[in-house]
């Protein structure tokens, strides 16, 4: 989070727009209270939805359809190899 007055975001507006642009947030202050905020178009349109979070099944179907998504397949053995096989924590009705 970058922390800027009025006077000095002035004269560095081109390099704050494109931290913005790249996901940074920039607060402006004006004798050292905030007054205003930087952010990208698309934190900004994000803001106008509502911040609204997609459901599960949405972000699936956004990952999907992301042009660098590359599934991955595995074999059951590999799945079955992440679980713990441990004999799991001790348990107690007395405690």
């Amino acid at each position: 989070m970058t922390e800027l007055s009025v006077a000095n975001a002035k004269n560095q507006l081109t390099r704050l727009i494109h931290e913005a642009e790249a996901g940074e947030i920039i607060h402006i202050t004006r004798r050292g209270k905030p007054v205003a905020v930087i952010i990208s178009e698309q934190a900004f349109e994000w803001l106008q939805k509502g911040g609204e979070k997609n459901n599960f099944w949405q972000a699936i179907q956004e990952m999907r359809s992301d042009p660098g998504f590359e599934p991955v397949d595995f074999t059951v053995e590999e799945v079955s190899a992440w679980r713990d096989k441990g004999l799991g924590r001790e348990f107690s009705w007395e405690d």
